[in-house]
């Protein structure tokens, strides 16, 4: 049971490390998250570098939901496919066992005075001084590490004040011991919403003699299964391809909890021989946090033989959205926790709502001209107001000043694309007056101006190859043409060759072609400004 004042200093020490957690990954993401996507798409050719780009990056930024996000993102982009994707994911595995080498080798070894609260006040000197530039993001990061220190101090101070402090003697004996820490473990993971806390609690109990190693290793298999519970968590309204990474996900912890559960005499046994070749200090913590990194490495070798029929598995059991319905492709939660990735993830839903938008201007385009109107790609205010919910969600405070200013541009992409799908619905209005019309001339200068403007917007087009902006004679040349029509169709209508009726609804219509062009190409320029590389 929790006694006297250690339970404030115990609870206080878990909050000061999840706070120190929190800030330390923000401030890497800052840094790091624009590269992720060189990394990962550049290294994860081969199962090998899948593994190595996944353990190092997220070793980097101290967060695997991160480098998930990450290759979720380029999946769904086409730049991986997704059994790549899962060396990707069981490196980032291995690399989380990073937090448990720092706790042990680092927070354990350290005075809070000599080095956690000086790190604390260069970060936040870093960061007052740096607002909006990558030192703010490194400064946060710093600030992190020391936090995350000072929590771990707390943590000791908690069992040292009172050794009792967190008395797990009574889950059970015997055979029923692994089962009981097992399940502690679990319960950690699951109250604190992260395996890293619940690792840092563990690699005390363990330092500080309240648990055996025997317990403590079964505490820390407990971690990794009840991080499955978060990823299910994050699944839920996630992209298809999401839900098959936090699929991947969990059938990795549970297939590696079962094999480390039981193999866990002889690992251990392992954990001892590898501390003795390398010459680790044979601490609890050192052990315990060599322990963790061996088993996912068991979980690494297990997965080996089965990840492409597991793959093959997943794609089949989660199916894209029908995209008529304006489902979102490449927005979810998960996405949102790093901000270039989310900006990266919203561009290409802008090109979906896009197509979509353009798609309604063909079918007008094609009614004025009097032929059969080709599906309409639907769904555009369901996706809108998707992305609109999704920007609306984003953390503006940990955004850098690139990430910040690639959102308000494609915000202005998403109106222009508004106007254009507005528009649309006007571009048909003029079909009768151009079945009616009598001059074949104008008729023909009026339907050789649809035919540019379709193929204006088939280039403009963001969904479409080759897509590109118009050049600038492309635009005078069309400028041109409108206005000639525009002339001619107002004589006409002065010289009673076209009925004033009929020649009010022409120039509605072409006025809104006009309009729907000027502000696809608009869209197009600015998309093609954020384009990467």
């Amino acid at each position: 049971m929790i006694e006297g004042i250690g339970i404030g200093v115990l609870f206080g020490g878990i909050g000061l490390f999840l706070l120190g957690m929190l800030l330390m990954t923000d401030g890497l993401k800052q840094v790091a998250g624009p590269a992720l996507g060189r990394v990962l798409t550049s290294s994860t050719q081969t199962r090998f570098r899948g593994l190595a780009s996944g353990m190092m990056v997220t070793a980097a930024v101290q967060s695997s939901s991160a480098v998930t996000v990450a290759a979720i993102g380029f999946v769904n982009a086409g730049l991986l496919t997704f059994s790549q994707s899962l060396w990707v994911l069981f490196g980032a595995n291995v690399g989380t066992t990073m937090t448990g080498w720092l706790v042990a080798l680092v927070g354990f070894q350290i005075k809070v005075e000599a080095a956690a609260l000086p790190l604390i006040g260069l970060g936040m000197a870093l960061r007052l001084t740096g607002a909006g530039t990558r030192r703010a993001a490194v400064g946060t990061a710093l600030t992190g590490f020391g936090v995350l220190f000072l929590g771990i101090g707390f943590l000791q101070q908690a069992f040292a004040l009172d050794g009792d402090a967190l008395d797990l003697s009574g889950l059970g004996g015997g055979l029923l011991s692994v089962p009981a820490y097992l399940l502690a473990g679990m319960l950690l993971t699951v109250l604190m919403q992260s395996s890293s806390a619940s690792l840092a609690v563990t690699l005390t109990l363990a330092h500080s003699g309240v648990v055996t190693l025997n317990e403590a290793a079964a505490m820390v298999i407990g971690a990794n299964i009840g991080t499955s519970v978060t990823a299910i968590l994050a699944a839920i309204g996630a992209t298809p391809n999401a839900k098959r990474a936090a699929s991947a996900h969990v059938l990795f912890n549970l297939l590696t909890a079962v094999a480390a559960l039981g193999l866990l005499p002889w690992l251990l046994k392992g954990v001892d021989l590898l501390g003795g070749l390398f010459d680790l200090e044979g601490s609890p913590a050192i052990s315990l946090a060599l322990f963790h990194t061996v088993f996912n490495v068991l979980g690494v070798m297990l997965m080996w033989p089965l990840a492409d029929r597991m793959a093959a598995q997943l794609k089949r059991r989660f199916r894209s959205h029908d995209e008529s319905r304006g489902e979102p492709r490449y927005l979810d939660q998960n996405v949102a926790s790093v901000p270039s990735l989310a900006v990266d993830a919203l561009r290409r839903e802008i090109f979906r709502l896009g197509r979509k938008a353009l798609s309604a201007a063909h079918a007008g385009i094609a009614r004025l001209a009097g032929q059969p109107p080709a599906d309409v790609d639907g769904g555009y205010e369901r996706l809108g107001r998707a992305i609109q919910d999704f920007v609306a969600g984003l953390g503006r405070s940990s955004m850098s000043g690139s990430s910040a200013g690639a959102l308000a541009t494609l915000l202005r992409v998403q109106h222009y694309y508004d106007n254009c799908r507005e528009q649309a619905e006007g571009i048909a209005g003029g079909r009768q007056a151009v079945t009616a019309l009598a001059d074949p001339a104008l008729k023909q200068q009026l339907l050789a101006l649809v035919a540019e403007a379709d193929e204006l917007l088939v280039q403009l087009d963001p969904a479409h190859a080759p897509f590109a902006p118009l050049a600038q004679h492309q635009a005078a040349r069309f400028e041109s043409h409108y206005e000639a029509l525009k002339a001619n169709l107002l004589a006409a209508g002065a010289d009673g060759r076209l009925g004033i009726e009929a020649m009010d609804a022409l120039l509605r219509s072409f006025s809104a072609l006009r309009r729907t062009v000027q502000q696809a190409a608009k869209a197009a320029r600015l998309l093609d400004q954020l384009s990467p590389g």
